[in-house]
C-alpha cells in the first residue's frame, strides 16, 4: 500500500538517523521528548485513578454506616414518622425506609472516657438502609433488643476502651437529672454484643448504636428523631431529596449524603483538579521539548528541504512532513503513556502491598487516614481526555516547527552546500 510522499518522509524523518552526529543527537532528543510525553501522561492517569479509588472508597465505606436520605424534624422529634415513610415510599427511587434516633453521649470504661455519636435503630429495618449489618466483626446487628440495653461498637472505639463483645461499658447522657443535690448525668450500663469495622476510622471510631427504643427512654424522646431512606441509585440522592421535600407533608428538613459531608467531597475535587493542572504541565514541558526537536530537525534537514522545493514541493507539503513527524512522536508517546499508566493504574492494588511488605512500611496509617489500603478505579472517560489533551497539545507543538520548514528558501538553503 502506497502512501502519500510527505507521509513516508515524515515517518522516515521520525527514524533515527545515522548519517552525522547531528542526526543522533536530534534523534535522541526526539525520543527525550517523546518519553516525557509518556511520562506525563502516565503519571497524570495513576494520580488520577488513584484519586477516582480513594472517593470511591471513602464514599462506600461511608455509605455503609449512612443513609442515602435523611429525613428529620427541627423540634428533634418525629411523631408520624410512619406517615412520613410511607409518604418517602412513593417516590420509585426509594427502596426502604428505617427510623432512628440521633444523639451524642460519653462512653466510659474504668478512667478511659471517649465520646461518640449514639444512634439508635430498628435493627430490622436498618438493614434495609445501610450495610452496617455486613460488616459486622463480633455479634450480630440484630442482637440489640428493646430494653435489653445492649450496644453496638465501632472497631477502633471498642479498642480504645478495650473492650470486646460481652463487656460492660457505662454510658453518660449529655441531659442530666434534677435532684435534691442537683443536676446529675443520667448514667446506664450497657452490654457490648457487636462491633463492626466499616473501614472508615472516622465511624470505626466515634460511632455506636443502641437500640432504637432504648434511645428514645435514655434520651426521653417521645418519638424517632428523623426516617433514614435508601435509594436505587445513590448518586440521584440530591435530586431525590429536592423532590421529596416539594411532596412530604409537614414541617421536615429533607439532606442526603452529599450534603452530610459537602466539605470533604467539595475538597477531594478541587485537589483532584488541581492535579489534573498541574501534572498536565508535565505533557506541556514535554510538548515544548518537542518543539525544540523538530526546529533542530528543521535546520538540519534545510538541504532536503530545497532540493524537494526544487523538485516541485509547495509549501504545504513541507510543512506536512514536519506536521506528520511531530505527530508521530506524539503519538507513539501518548501511546505509550496510556498503556504504561494504564496497566500500572489497574495494578495499583497488588504493587502497593507488594511494596509495602518488602520494605516494611505502611502508606496509609489507619488512624492518620480515612483509609488502610491505596485504592484506584480506572475510568476510561479520564484515559480518553488525558490522551485528547496529550495528543493535542503534541498537534500544536508542531505548528511552528513546520511553518518555519515550509518558510526554508531553496537558493539560500543550498548556497552553501
Amino acid at each position: 500500500m502506497k502512501f502519500p510522499y510527505e507521509w513516508q518522509i515524515g515517518w522516515r524523518y521520525t527514524r533515527a538517523g545515522k548519517r552525522s552526529a547531528g542526526n543522533g543527537f536530534i534523534s535522541f532528543i526526539a525520543v527525550i521528548s517523546m518519553a516525557g510525553i509518556a511520562l506525563g501522561v502516565a503519571a497524570l492517569i495513576i494520580v488520577l485513578s488513584v484519586m477516582n479509588g480513594f472517593q470511591k472508597d471513602v464514599r462506600d465505606r461511608m455509605l455503609s454506616v449512612l443513609a442515602h436520605i435523611e429525613i428529620y424534624s427541627p423540634t428533634g422529634s418525629m411523631p408520624d414518622w410512619q406517615k412520613t415513610a410511607t409518604e418517602a415510599l412513593r417516590n420509585p427511587e426509594v427502596m426502604a425506609a428505617a427510623p432512628y434516633v440521633n444523639a451524642q453521649a460519653l462512653l466510659t470504661r474504668g478512667e478511659t472516657v471517649s465520646g461518640v455519636a449514639l444512634r439508635g435503630v430498628d435493627p430490622a429495618a436498618e438493614s434495609k438502609v445501610e450495610d452496617i449489618a455486613k460488616e459486622m466483626t463480633a455479634g450480630q446487628l440484630a442482637d440489640l433488643k428493646p430494653g435489653g440495653f445492649g450496644i453496638v461498637l465501632g472497631e477502633a472505639l471498642a479498642a480504645s476502651l478495650d473492650v470486646t463483645q460481652g463487656d460492660k461499658v457505662t454510658l453518660v447522657a449529655p441531659e442530666g437529672s434534677m435532684t435534691p443535690a442537683g443536676l446529675l448525668p443520667r448514667l446506664k450500663q450497657f452490654t457490648v454484643v457487636g462491633i463492626f469495622s466499616s473501614g472508615h476510622y472516622e465511624y470505626d471510631s466515634g460511632l455506636a448504636l443502641i437500640d432504637i427504643q432504648d434511645a428514645q427512654a435514655l434520651f426521653r424522646l417521645p418519638a424517632p428523631s428523623g426516617v433514614r431512606l435508601k435509594l436505587h441509585d445513590m448518586d440521584r440522592a440530591p435530586r431525590v431529596a429536592y423532590d421529596l421535600s416539594k411532596t412530604l407533608s409537614g414541617d421536615l428538613y429533607v439532606r442526603d449524603w452529599t450534603r452530610q459531608n459537602a466539605t470533604w467531597f467539595s475538597a477531594v475535587q478541587i485537589e483532584k483538579r488541581m492535579m489534573f493542572i498541574i501534572l498536565t504541565l508535565i505533557i506541556a514541558v514535554a510538548a515544548f521539548n518537542l518543539v525544540s526537536s523538530l526546529v533542530m530537525t528543521v535546520t538540519d534537514k534545510q538541504p532536503d528541504i530545497a532540493i524537494l522545493r526544487t523538485l516541485g514541493a509547495g509549501r504545504g507539503s513541507i510543512m506536512k512532513i514536519f506536521f506528520i513527524q511531530g505527530v508521530t512522536i506524539g503519538f507513539i508517546g501518548t501511546a505509550l503513556g496510556v498503556g504504561f499508566g494504564s496497566l500500572i493504574a489497574y495494578y495499583i492494588p497488588v504493587i502497593v502491598p507488594f511494596f509495602e511488605h518488602l520494605f516494611n512500611v505502611q502508606f496509609l496509617p489507619p488512624s492518620v487516614y480515612y483509609i488502610s489500603e491505596l485504592p484506584s478505579q480506572l475510568e476510561p472517560s479520564d484515559v480518553l481526555r488525558i490522551g485528547l489533551i496529550a495528543f493535542g497539545m503534541s498537534a500544536l507543538a508542531t505548528l511552528y516547527p513546520s511553518w518555519r520548514a515550509s518558510r526554508v528558501k531553496p537558493a539560500e538553503a543550498l548556497r552553501y552546500e
